[in-house]
């Protein structure tokens, strides 16, 4: 396809790519998650320059319908994971209900004492030692969320080591013997993406992003873990389900 003919309707040759590829992604000539060819053969399909092919990708991933992995290329972005949030919530089960490969990723795992929020949420006293777990939720190689867990160190000593190991929050209470455990409260405030998790989620800076601040407790109603979670907006649809 030649943009030589249409360039003088008036309409922009980065929009006319770019209007391309979502034409070829609304049809199933790319399915989520395939990478594109590569700028080059892009600018050749078209007959354009590369920078020309650069605006017409950095559009479409504006607009979330694609992804750039650095060093990688860029691959069809999967329509928003729909993630339910009800008082069973598992990022796993989420994720592979939708017929997609659940991954976690331990970023840092360090000691912490709980502050006087930190001692609330988890039943504690202040200055109590914690586990501070530092991770990323991916559905297939898609960055979903970064999430901080903060856990009792004398309740779960080596969380750290062991959520490395399982790469699951729920794995990681079950080898300390909880089978089982519910959400309590739930709070989910707008924000904007800063540099750290820019990078950890490939978002532009300045993208925005869903804030979620959630308790888990044990069937007895006893705070196990609390989590400060950024999830990538446009790679989600939150549905609030009772019960």
């Amino acid at each position: 396809m030649s943009m030589q003919d249409t360039a003088s309707s008036g309409v922009a040759l980065w929009r006319l790519v770019a209007d391309g590829i979502e034409r070829g992604i609304a049809d199933g000539r790319f399915a989520a998650g395939d990478k594109l060819p590569g700028e080059m053969e892009i600018a050749e399909t078209y007959r354009v320059n590369r920078h020309t092919v650069r605006r017409a990708l950095a559009a479409l991933a504006e607009r979330g319908l694609v992804r750039a992995e650095r060093g990688s290329g860029t691959y069809v972005e999967a329509q928003r994971l729909a993630y339910p949030l009800r008082s069973r919530t598992r990022f796993s089960e989420i994720v592979g209900a939708g017929g997609r490969e659940p991954r976690g990723q331990l970023i840092e795992a360090s000691e912490d004492v709980a502050t006087r929020e930190l001692a609330r949420e988890l039943g504690l006293k202040v200055g109590a030692p914690l586990v501070r777990i530092e991770a990323i939720r991916l559905a297939d190689r898609t960055p979903i969320c970064v999430s901080t867990t903060w856990l009792s160190a004398e309740l779960f000593p080596n969380a750290g080591t062991v959520f490395a190991a399982t790469r699951s929050m729920t794995k990681l209470l079950e080898h300390y013997g909880v089978r089982d455990y519910q959400r309590g409260a739930t709070r989910i405030t707008a924000g904007i993406v800063d540099a750290t998790d820019a990078a950890r989620l490939d978002l532009a800076l300045g993208r925005p992003i869903l804030v979620v601040d959630a308790t888990d407790l044990d069937l007895d109603g006893k705070p196990l873990v609390t989590k400060h979670s950024r999830f990538a907006a446009e790679r989600v649809e939150f549905l609030v389900e009772n019960g």
